[in-house]
């Protein structure tokens, strides 16, 4: 239990710490007017109260990753705890603060434009195609899972299908509305069910923490068959909300529309991840505290889900009254991912289509085909879909990171503190999609009958870090030629 507690400080601490020292390698003008002052249209760009838009953020980025993935990736032991921990440190509050900042100095642009406007055209125009279909791939995987939660809450009659009826349509209504109407008045109450949640199972960990290993002592893979799931590059994926997402810099830019000044950024962005961290944090442990142990939670996700499992923690440590509202905040967290993905999706075609979308009209002009493609995937197997959003979000994460790289170095800023985390992250990526099943080893297994082995995949990983530093390097000494 000290290492919870240790990690719980340090996330806190970080925040306040090396948050502060990110803002200030970025440069923030208070008196800078905002894209809400200077574009305001009543539909995306609304000024917004600070509070309510790190609730926005928050629950746009904090989907099943925080709790779904982190009782999953524990299981790849103490290494997943010190991830969770420095990864949202170091990484993701990093990715999430600078992207939304680049966006808020670029009028609220969408990612793919910023991206592009660093990585070149041809980036920008892969990378609207990509973004976009990951939004709509979100917005389908997002559907699913609080669907099954509200099944098993709800009368049989109000079965998985009704749920997800309920839920696309609300999608619908999300995407098109102005953001204060639905969105800004619905968040709050989300929140807080996920927070009290969030409270109310960490309270009762602590009450119940006998069973929770401290980092120093079983410091290895406890999966079933760490050969096949080795901490490199699976957990760095597999952990992924609870530590960065690319996901979430498609999120920054809805918020950076309604920021009514640039030093409210750092609680919405950076904020947001460290507070999803610690989501991540105490679902991982409870996870642990729960079922007893690294073995008995192995033995639990043998037979059953991570959504019964937060069911049954829920119920057991908060009571029926305090279970439902725990149950509703983990619903809340994906549905609240799911809506803005749409609306992200939305806003990153209109932008490079140049349609404005103050008229309801244009908003379904590019509603309509995003709603329809949504429904297309979502009647692929569910296990499909959310494999490859796993490695598609890490990709998006690589190229946000080196495009803030890039700005940095371009402003005589240190660039360190997003080169690290993007060689990093493009190593595990490049590594991941050689090694993991649904990866390049997929082609390799049904063309010549066997996998790509461990060390060349790694190998591979590195090798693709070390030519992306190679052509940052290239480029520095270009531009210095200048």
């Amino acid at each position: 239990m000290i290492s919870f507690v240790v990690s719980l400080v340090i996330l806190i601490a970080g925040y306040f710490v090396y948050g502060k020292y990110v803002a200030k390698v970025f440069g923030v003008e208070p008196q800078r007017p905002t894209p809400v002052h200077t574009m305001a249209d009543g539909v995306d760009y609304v000024e917004l109260p600070t509070w309510k838009i790190f609730m926005i953020q928050f629950l746009n980025i904090a989907g099943l990753g925080p709790i779904f993935g982190a009782i999953m990736g524990v299981m790849f032991g103490p290494a997943a705890f010190l991830w969770i921990v420095f990864g949202t440190i170091f990484a993701g509050a990093v990715h999430d603060y600078l992207s939304g900042m680049l966006s808020l100095r670029s009028n609220g642009a969408s990612l793919p434009e910023i991206v592009g406007d660093q990585l070149g055209n041809r980036v920008k125009t892969a990378l609207r195609i990509f973004a976009l279909l990951l939004m709509i791939l979100v917005g389908a995987v997002f559907v699913y899972n609080p669907a099954d939660l509200l099944a098993m809450l709800t009368p049989q009659y109000l079965d998985r299908t009704f749920w997800i009826v309920v839920i696309f349509a609300y999608y619908m209504a999300a995407t098109l509305l102005p953001v204060d109407k639905l969105i800004g008045k619905l968040y709050p109450l989300f929140g807080f069910a996920l927070l009290f949640m969030a409270v109310g199972v960490m309270v009762m960990m602590l009450v119940n923490s006998a069973s929770l290993p401290e980092v120093w002592t079983e410091f290895y893979n406890h999966k079933a068959d760490p050969d096949a799931n080795p901490i490199f590059p699976m957990m760095f994926v597999s952990i992924a909300c609870g530590a960065i997402s690319g996901f979430h810099a498609t999120q920054s830019p809805m918020m950076a529309r309604c920021l009514k000044n640039e030093r409210h950024a750092r609680p919405v962005f950076y904020g947001a991840m460290v507070a999803e961290g610690i989501v991540a944090l105490i679902w991982a442990a409870a996870a642990i505290t729960f079922t007893g142990g690294y073995d008995g939670l192995q033995q639990f996700m043998g037979s059953s889900s991570p959504a019964i499992l937060v069911d049954n923690i829920s119920k057991s440590w908060l009571g029926t009254f305090g279970g439902i509202l725990a149950i509703l905040g983990v619903i809340a967290a994906p549905i609240t991912s799911g809506d803005t993905a749409l609306r992200s999706a939305r806003l990153i075609a209109a932008d490079f289509m140049h349609i404005e979308q103050k008229k309801i009209s244009k908003r379904l002009l590019i509603s309509v085909p995003i709603f329809v493609l949504c429904f297309v995937i979502m009647l692929l197997p569910y296990e499909v879909v959310w494999r490859y959003f796993a490695w598609c979000n890490q990709v998006l994460s690589v190229f946000t990171l080196w495009a803030i790289t890039i700005w940095l170095y371009d402003h005589k800023k240190n660039y360190f503190i997003t080169l690290l985390p993007a060689l990093l992250m493009t190593a595990v990526t490049s590594t991941y999609i050689m090694f993991a099943p649904e990866g390049f080893s997929l082609l390799t297994v049904s063309l010549m009958g066997c996998s790509i082995s461990y060390a060349v995949a790694v190998a591979f990983g590195i090798g693709v870090s070390a030519l992306f530093m190679a052509m940052f390097v290239v480029r520095a000494k270009n531009k210095s030629r200048l």
